[in-house]
């Protein structure tokens, strides 16, 4: 964006709907909620299985979805495993994060965004702090921070392997970031750990952080997580032996139609930004 970046509160409700549940007034006031036990060790395992097949299968090995960590050949995130794998898919609707995000929306959703996140033991890399609307919003297209995304663990998530970080309560702010966004930005952005734009300086991390604190988000595998796509959010690198794996499901309320992207580029491809 031009001129100098600023913070500035949220005009859109966080709740789109009139549901008092536990669950959404708790992400009301944070920006997340948990669940533990949102899958079975059944499904948990099948979970396990794609991620090998999608692994070893040849004809994946150059495929775009596949994001690697930079530098190197370990996957980073598998996109699109909605559409990839029928297994996944139903992993998602035993879970619950369906129902879950109709209630925060307000609406019927649809999936905007799919992927499995991988961070294998001694291999995986950082997700620097970042509102996810800040790029939904430059380069997808996304009108309002109507959107919520359900991270589920097919691995335990410690404090020391490389666990999703919030700053609760800074879904209530919009951070703006300096720069523009380059054509086909997406192909750097996905595998580098320090993006050059469509992050919040450190000066307004450290605002946030004194303001709102941070909270460590661990959890057995099967748990969920259900996040405001307008948290601040990390996640740090994993050098322990331990693998962490999540699948990340975005939903985005059918009544929050994408339009051309807001950065004034054009749009990512399917895998990234699905259009229903």
């Amino acid at each position: 964006m031009a001129g100098r970046p600023e913070i500035v509160e949220r005009r859109d409700p966080v709740i789109w709907g009139s549901g008092q549940d536990p669950e959404v007034l708790e992400f009301e006031e944070k920006g997340y909620v948990q669940r533990e036990g949102a899958l079975d060790q059944s499904r948990i395992d099948a979970c396990w299985e794609e991620l090998r097949r999608f692994g070893d299968d040849p004809a994946m090995k150059d495929d775009p979805r596949i994001i690697r960590e930079e530098g190197g050949r370990a996957v980073r995130s598998i996109f699109d495993v909605h559409e990839l794998s029928e297994v996944v898919w139903e992993a998602v609707e035993q879970s619950g994060a369906i129902d879950l995000a109709r209630q925060i929306l307000g609406s019927d959703v649809y999936v905007h965004q799919s992927r499995l996140n991988y961070k294998p033991g001694f291999a995986g890399g950082a997700f620097y702090w970042h509102s996810d609307f800040e790029t939904w919003h430059a380069e997808d297209g996304m009108p309002k921070p109507r959107a919520c995304s359900a991270s589920i663990a097919l691995t335990p998530n410690e404090t020391y392997n490389g666990p999703l970080m919030i700053m609760p309560g800074t879904h209530k702010y919009y951070v703006q970031c300096a720069g523009e966004t380059p054509e086909d930005y997406y192909k750097e952005s996905l595998v580098t750990t320090a993006p050059k734009v469509g992050v919040p300086s450190e000066e307004h991390i450290t605002e946030m952080y004194r303001e709102h604190g941070l909270d460590v988000l661990t959890g057995g595998a099967g748990s969920m997580t259900m996040f405001d796509c307008n948290a601040l959010h990390a996640s740090g690198g994993n050098i322990t032996p331990l693998p962490r794996a999540n699948v990340f499901i975005v939903f985005n309320s059918v009544e929050n139609e994408l339009a051309e992207p807001f950065a004034g580029t054009p749009p990512r491809p399917d895998f990234l930004a699905r259009r229903p």
